[in-house]
């Protein structure tokens, strides 16, 4: 399955470059919502929350109204989840809280948002920077591997996010063995992101059982949708 991504910045849609470099901006939102009405699940992403500059809370919320979205950046409480949830959102993703400054997975906060909202809906996110999980916005790391966060995560969640953040907005292919790898760690649904650049790479990881997340690739119109 294809997932088409929404990234907020300064209210506005965007694409970086490996989360740091900004390439793409639109404003014209009514035109990516039809595009992505067809989907039946959109990745929105709040890029100043996920970065602690702000937050682009109304416009989350009033494209979660209007598309399946499972949404994420900065959501490091309990009460924030909900309130997402409750805009609009069928699920909300989970990075940073989900990890310590000292490279340990935060199973009690894990727990205790199954117990709140429910597993059906937390989807874990572990993105990457050079093998390592990478948190707040993708600015720092902790002593972590995919590997290491997922059997201690399962009970929790149910779906893993993982973005391959060397290979953000490049367009130059996502690694099919990393997706191999990770789908026999878990039963849950695995999503992917970083680099997909055509069908038969979304086909290819559909093989394998893990769905895509596109963004640079939609938005410059190599990958049509």
């Amino acid at each position: 399955m294809l997932i088409p991504s929404i990234d907020l910045l300064g209210g506005q849609i965007v694409q970086l470059v490996q989360g740091e470099k900004l390439r793409l901006a639109f404003d014209d939102f009514e035109y990516w919502i039809e595009k992505f009405s067809r989907f039946p699940l959109v990745q929105l992403i709040d890029l100043d929350a996920a970065m602690r500059q702000g937050d682009n809370s109304k416009l989350v919320a009033q494209i979660a109204k209007r598309l399946p979205c499972q949404a994420g950046g900065g959501i490091h409480t309990i009460e924030r989840a909900q309130q997402v949830l409750d805009a609009g959102a069928k699920r909300v993703i989970i990075g940073s809280a989900l990890f310590s400054e000292e490279g340990a997975v935060n199973t009690e906060f894990a727990a205790a948002l199954d117990a709140s909202v429910g597993a059906e809906c937390v989807v874990a996110s572990i993105d990457t920077k050079n093998g390592r999980i990478a948190v707040k916005g993708w600015k720092a790391q902790v002593e972590l591997t995919p590997d290491e966060a997922i059997p201690q995560l399962d009970p929790y969640v149910s779906a893993f996010l993982y973005t391959y953040v060397d290979g953000e907005g490049l367009m130059k292919g996502f690694p099919i063995d990393v997706a191999a790898r990770l789908r026999k760690l878990t039963q849950r649904q695995l999503i992917v992101a970083g680099g997909i650049r055509s069908q038969q790479e979304v086909d290819a990881l559909d093989a394998l059982g893990a769905d895509a997340v596109v963004g640079m690739a939609v938005y410059t119109d190599l990958l049509k949708v």
